[in-house]
């Protein structure tokens, strides 16, 4: 799915004009959000259009971008196919992004304000507005509608009851308290007005306040078990739905230590082929190998040189020589301990030995976090091209803990960056904008970067769900990639001039300057992406790498090797907006010649 501006926004607004306490409430926000919380029927919704008509914002109903995310289907499809974790954790990170995207009026499901983690977004971008009604009156309200999937019990008022008394303590840390009475919405949006005139002057103080009520206290009485250690709490899953072979991908700090007992969960008692390289086995291994020992699971440990020479033949035959020495058997566990090297190999090792075992990817840079260890592409490179020989073959299990970020060097975090980039300019403008507001975050904050992660991952799980093996939508995942790989092999993969991830930011401000010239997109598109790409540091041109001496001509005859390719026919990945790619059959090879040879006289 792809759109240009959230789902729930209602346009065109009003300007609050000459209404002077509109006028000031606006200005006093100074960029913030107004998010309105409380319980189901308390009027966020209704009342939250009445009153962003009146401050000239938008007006976005967090639902439906949650609906609209998951492609149409409804809230209560999503707690009965997926339950309410899964939902609170989309939940999550939908309001994440939509906070970045400025001032506006936000309207949050019943439960939203739970999440520690969206109070702690909420407090950094927006005032939160508790809508407060007695339960007189919500029962009135919910009453009207049989789409609560909370209070599809025997008896639906003392569910409601019981949520009230268990969210109360939770809703007392907003920053302002209205009360949602009945009586005319116009009135109600008035009335909260007044307060947002009345209390944005003493916020910070009534942030104190709310805190010293008793933040840790409402914790513990919500969420009993996660109150012990904040592990939990820093945590995302992720579902790749695949019928029989749907798995997880956890998203959090911490978990390299707690491998083990993830992996005994899927696994008791395995034998785990334990594939990494060189580099991360010195930073990482010790700490995997104890914590699958601590949870009774037997180890053979195989290593690899760093880099993509391991991707290869000789490579690949080696360790599955190594696999079969160890005796690892069907239901045993391969497990990829690495980046995007290691998973591939790991991963077309898995699907080769003893005709397909299990295997678990632990992911330790950005890249293969977002990108390379979700959805079961494997495989090894050959001298016509990069991936061509492999195999689909789907994880058990996704592990992707954020802590091993920090030991990356900048440029290789700066090059999984650019996949998730990616993301946004395929069919998510939303997220796209949150990155170009505040990339630096997604750079240094834990919390940001597994929001990025799951983001990231969320995308590419309901477009695998959708399209396992590529016969498709999938290839929009491949924006920049007929460029990027390209460039790859005529650099002979020598990774000090070319890594991945760069040669796929080059890649896609190739793609969206190529749609630009073909009139396909504005060339303010374009440029806004190769701005975006340049400001984290990321090259953007073919002439940004290091000793490039390679004619247009040569870049054309490898992209003739790329999977893409049909019948002889060029398809590329194109743009016709940010978060609007689209797959383009057939591409004209005249035009993609003259492009290059523009391209390479830019400096």
């Amino acid at each position: 799915m792809t759109r240009t501006q959230p789902s729930g926004v209602v346009f065109p607004l009003p300007h609050p004009g000459n209404d002077q306490r509109a006028c000031a409430v606006r200005a006093a926000l100074g960029g913030r959000a107004i998010v309105l919380v409380g319980m189901m029927g308390s009027g966020k919704s209704a009342i939250g259009q009445r009153l962003a008509a009146r401050l000239g914002l938008p007006f976005v109903d967090a639902d439906a971008e949650i609906v609209a995310a998951a492609a149409g289907m409804s809230i209560p499809e999503i707690f009965s196919r997926y339950g309410e974790r899964y939902f609170r954790d989309g939940e999550r990170r939908v309001i994440m992004r939509l906070l970045n995207g400025g001032p506006i009026v936000l309207a949050t499901g019943g439960g939203a304000f739970l999440d520690p983690r969206t109070r702690e977004r909420i407090a950094e971008r927006g005032v939160s507005v508790w809508l407060d009604a007695d339960l007189k009156t919500l029962l009135k309200r919910v009453r009207r509608k049989n789409d609560r999937p909370l209070l599809q019990t025997d008896d639906p008022e003392e569910t409601l009851r019981q949520l009230m008394d268990a969210r109360r303590p939770v809703y007392e840390l907003a920053d302002l308290r209205v009360e949602s009475r009945e009586i005319p919405q116009d009135a109600m949006a008035d009335d909260t007005l007044a307060a947002l005139a009345a209390g944005l002057p003493k916020i910070e103080d009534l942030r104190r306040r709310a805190h010293s009520k008793g933040f840790a206290k409402a914790m513990t009485h919500l969420h009993p078990a996660r109150a012990e250690g904040d592990d939990v709490l820093r945590q995302e899953i992720v579902r790749v739905a695949l019928g029989g072979r749907s798995y997880n991908i956890i998203i959090g700090g911490g978990l390299l230590q707690r491998a083990g007992e993830q992996i005994a969960q899927i696994a008791p008692g395995a034998h785990c082929a334990v594939i990494t390289d060189e580099n991360v086995a010195r930073l990482h291994l010790p700490t995997v190998e104890q914590s699958l020992k601590d949870a009774g699971l037997q180890t053979t440990t195989i290593i690899v040189p760093p880099g993509e020479a391991s991707k290869s033949l000789s490579v690949y035959g080696r360790v599955c020589d190594d696999v079969l020495a160890a005796r690892i058997e069907r239901r045993d566990l391969i497990v990829a301990l690495g980046g995007g090297v290691v998973g591939d190999l790991a991963g077309f090792v898995a699907a080769s030995v003893r005709r397909g075992s299990r295997f678990v990817q632990i992911p330790t840079t950005l890249l293969s976090q977002v990108d390379s260890s979700v959805g079961g592409k494997t495989g090894i490179n050959s001298p016509h091209g990069k991936n061509l020989i492999g195999a689909f073959h789907q994880p058990s299990l996704v592990l992707a803990d954020v802590d091993t970020l920090r030991t990356l060097p900048l440029r290789e975090f700066r090059a999984g960056y650019a996949e998730v980039v990616k993301y946004g300019l395929i069919g998510d403008a939303r997220f796209f904008d949150w990155l170009d507001a505040d990339s630096e975050a997604v750079f240094h904050s834990q919390a940001e970067q597994i929001c990025a992660v799951a983001v990231s991952c969320e995308t590419k799980a309901t477009i695998v769900a959708r399209d396992e093996t590529e016969q498709g939508e999938r290839a929009l995942l491949n924006l920049g990639h007929t460029f990027g790989h390209a460039f790859e092999r005529l650099t002979n993969y020598d990774s000090a001039r070319l890594v991945h991830g760069e040669g796929v930011a080059i890649g896609m401000a190739c793609a969206g300057r190529f749609s630009a010239r073909l009139g396909l997109c504005a060339e303010a598109v374009a440029e806004r992406i190769e701005r975006h790409l340049k400001a984290v540091g990321l090259p953007t041109r073919i002439q940004d790498i290091p000793d490039w001496q390679d004619d247009a001509q040569a870049i054309l005859d490898s992209m003739y090797q790329d999977k893409k390719v049909e019948r002889g026919a060029l398809t590329f990945i194109l743009l016709r907006g940010v978060g609007e790619a689209f797959i383009a059959k057939a591409v004209d090879a005249n035009e993609v010649i003259g492009f290059l040879n523009d391209e390479l006289k830019r400096t």
